[in-house]
Order: structure tokens, then sequence, then C-alpha cells
């Protein structure tokens, strides 16, 4: 295989206009040979990885077709980068946590306790009206309280 690198590598030069990509063919083309199996002779092998070669640059080109390469853009940070690093992130993160959870603290019990029976339990309003003894439309007006004070709450927050 050492002997066919050369040739195979200019083959794909010749071929590829992103010369980065020609490393990753050559090692296709000796992955179908060692999956392939022995040869009989010097000149069948050369032979079958010269096709290997062919076949593995048209399956490229079709997976490039099929994938809508041409569409594709190149991640840039300085474009695409809004994520901030780790650290930052958590910080933030536990901040947004910690000022929803005094938002939630301020709210009165019963909206407090729809609220969580609605996001966090996953409960209907027919259900939580049924489980607090009060009306359906008391249970949607409670959550839609809680929802204007966390909104309120966060944007401040901000």
């Amino acid at each position: 295989m050492a002997a066919l690198r050369p040739a195979l590598t200019r083959f794909f030069m010749r071929s590829v206009k992103n010369h980065a990509d020609v490393e990753d063919l050559v090692q296709e083309v000796f992955l179908r040979i060692v999956r392939r199996g022995s040869f009989d002779t010097y000149a069948g092998f050369a032979s079958y990885a010269l096709q290997a070669a062919a076949s593995a640059l048209k399956d490229r080109n079709r997976r490039r077709v099929v994938r809508l390469f041409a569409q594709h853009v190149s991640f840039d940070p300085e474009v695409h980068g809004g994520e901030l690093p780790g650290l930052e992130r958590e910080l933030l993160s536990r901040d947004e946590l910690r000022s929803t959870s005094v938002a939630l603290a301020q709210l009165p019990e019963r909206t407090r306790s729809v609220f969580s029976l609605r996001r966090l339990d996953g409960l209907s309003f027919a259900e939580i009206s049924q489980r607090l003894g009060i009306s359906v439309s008391a249970a949607e007006k409670h959550m839609l309280r809680a929802t204007r004070h966390l909104m309120a709450a966060t944007r401040d927050a901000s």
C-alpha cells in the first residue's frame, strides 16, 4: 500500500479542489482494499486500487450533491459564535435561575401552585382545577398571572 500512496495522492490532487480532502480519500481507498481482502497478483492489486480511487471520488461527489455541499457556510466564530464560554454561560444561567426562583417566591401561594402543577408536573387545567378545588377559568387566570409576572421579572433582570 505504501507504494500506491504517491500515485493515489497525485490522482486525487488532480481531481479535487480542496487538497485537505486528499488524505481522507487515500485512506478511503486503503479501507476499501482492506475490506476486499487478498489479491492474486500485484497487477490485480494496483488495478483494484485505481478502480477504488475512482469509485471513492464518485461517492464523495455524490455525497456532496445529496448534502447540498455548495450551500454550506463555514463556521466563523465572529459571525456564529454566539455561545459564551462555559464558565460565563454557567454563571449567567445560575443568575437567571436565581431571579426566576425569586420571582416565583413573590407569587401568591395559589398562583405558584397552579404554575408548578401546569409547567413542572404537566397537568391540564381541568386536573389542576380538580386538585385545587377551583374552576378551570380560575386556574387559567392564575397561570396567566404567573406567566406575566415571570416574564416581567426576567425582563427586568436582563
